[in-house]
């Protein structure tokens, strides 16, 4: 199976999930009298309930529903998924406000139906999860708290959803419906077991082992660890995975970092971190012989996905090196002969990550490395200033049009080379990156 025809086969599976519930409602006899927007009312409800169902399975991690778009695209659009279903709980509670107010009783929870005060304490929750997912760092909510928070609202949301449905019986009252409405509670529920309980357990049965800890400049450190008691995982030059150290895997205290070290070397993996949030300032600590836990592979950021090129172009950014180095590394290892183009963005000198590794690396490889200083000290013959449209024109050859580009760094920067390569008529399908903001 393509990817293509992946991506639109898991598509399909969505939108079946989605509009199963209408389609099991639409069964039989619908009652009598309601009217179109009553109608249209219920339909808005069941397909939002639905849609926060399915983002479960969005945030499971399954590799065969991620693989084909990228982990990152299904993030994001699960958040967008979440901003939509609210809205259709919004519309489908102003209907009802509008065509019969009478349905809803009682504002006050001691006077009004038990099953309506459910659900609108299922919307307050929903809104909660909306509101801190997307303005979670203008309102200062560390990453750890708001994945916990995050998890425990949208389930306890989702139950009290199920609630107020089951309490309302409208349009699932004959028995058949009943059955097929009760089948699907319990398939989401088994996949919120599978998610919080099963994943994490097979997480704590197939630990790591911190062997190494290196300090790298530019306030970096690399973490090797290697499996306890099974052969680790098998990754892809590029990849990423999440990573649990000090806690178990069931505190969900985890944080997705990028591989650095080759894919050609199975067994020990290695992380090269940057301090730059309250997790990452503590790697530095890291003491070896601490347990870690991963969950990974995942990404299609990779060069192992384009076997056909004749030529690879990267364009990276301080820290956004790490994959990148993976992929030189693995490269190397696999005594590669294709051209490639290393331009790497730092501010200075001394900030440049991997410096001498890279020059090594030049001797293994048909690499041509161009490094790009900010802030060059007097006598810097390089680069410098930033990675611009004329840069990119100077150092790219006519030929390169047709290798592929992978792009790690700021957004500021990413966005800037994008343009740049647009300019210079590279082909948006050649180029490569990933839209993670989790820190």
């Amino acid at each position: 199976m393509t990817k293509i025809s992946s991506a639109i086969y898991w598509i399909s599976i969505y939108l079946a999930i989605v509009f199963a519930p209408l389609f099991v409602l639409l069964l039989g006899p619908v009652p009598p009298g309601s009217g179109f927007w009553w109608d249209f009312s219920m339909a808005l409800g069941f397909t939002a309930i639905a849609m926060m169902g399915v983002q479960f399975i969005l945030t499971a991690r399954f590799r065969r529903v991620v693989t084909p778009f990228g982990i990152d695209i299904v993030y994001f659009f699960h958040r967008y998924l979440g901003v939509m279903a609210l809205t259709f709980i919004v519309v489908h509670y102003l209907i009802i406000r509008i065509n019969r107010a009478e349905v809803l009783g009682a504002l006050n929870p001691l006077q009004a139906p038990w099953y309506m005060t459910l659900g609108r304490l299922a919307f307050l929750l929903f809104a909660t999860i909306i509101i801190t997912s997307l303005w979670r760092k203008r309102l200062k909510i560390h990453y750890d708290e708001w994945r916990m928070l995050h998890i425990g609202l949208s389930t306890m949301g989702f139950i009290l959803a199920l609630g107020h449905i089951e309490g309302v019986s409208y349009y699932i009252d004959a028995p058949v419906k009943h059955a097929l409405w009760i089948s699907y509670i319990i398939f989401w529920l088994l996949l919120i077991v599978y998610v919080r309980l099963v994943k994490p357990w097979q997480m704590h049965n197939r630990p790591y082992r911190v062997v190494e800890v290196q300090q790298e400049c530019n306030n970096c450190c690399t973490l090797v660890l290697e499996p306890i008691h099974h052969k680790g995982i098998n990754f892809n030059p590029g990849q990423f995975a999440w990573l649990t150290l000090r806690a178990s895997p069931f505190h969900i205290k985890e944080h997705p970092f990028s591989i650095s070290s080759s894919a050609a070397q199975q067994g020990k993996v290695a992380f090269t971190i940057k301090a730059l949030g309250d997790f990452t300032r503590t790697i530095k600590d890291t003491q070896v012989g601490e347990t870690a836990y991963l969950d990974g592979p995942y990404g299609v950021f990779s060069t192992d996905c384009y076997p056909a090129a004749p030529g690879f172009v990267f364009i990276a950014g301080g820290i956004g090196a790490a994959p990148i180095m993976s992929m030189l590394r693995t490269m190397a290892d696999r005594h590669e002969q294709r051209p490639l183009l290393f331009i790497y963005a730092n501010d200075s000198w001394d900030n440049v990550i991997f410096k001498e590794e890279l020059d090594t690396l030049k001797t293994r490889l048909n690499l041509n490395l161009v490094h790009v200083l900010k802030e060059p000290a007097p006598g810097w013959n390089g680069e410098s200033g930033f990675v611009t449209p004329e840069l990119l024109q100077k150092v790219l050859l006519k030929e390169a049009q047709e290798y592929e580009y992978f792009l790690c760094g700021p957004k500021p920067m990413s966005n800037a080379v994008q343009q740049g390569l647009h300019n210079l008529k590279v082909p948006l399908g050649r180029v490569h990156f990933e839209l993670f903001d989790m820190v």
